[in-house]
């Protein structure tokens, strides 16, 4: 579990770069670059309020793979508003 200030959602990931999806740290935030397929799901999902897996790592690298989940939450954070 990692904690961000921000993600950077990127679609330009080609489809022939070997990688399903590539997740970074960058400063204090994450970037995630995705190909434009996944990132019109992603979009879907976010215009429907729906949780979202996405991937990451090479293509044949077998069982070892990373995951950045979207989650909806019910509760509200009252802390830090402002």
């Amino acid at each position: 579990v990692t904690g961000a200030s921000f993600v950077v959602f990127n679609g330009a990931l080609k489809t022939s770069s070997g990688f399903l999806a590539k997740s970074s740290i960058v400063e204090d935030g994450l970037m995630v670059q995705i190909t434009r397929e996944t990132m019109e799901s992603l979009r879907q999902a976010l215009r429907d309020k729906k949780d979202f897996r996405i991937t990451c790592g090479e293509t044949d690298a077998g069982d070892v793979k990373e995951y950045v989940d979207i989650c909806w939450v019910e509760e509200e954070e009252k802390t830090n508003k402002g």
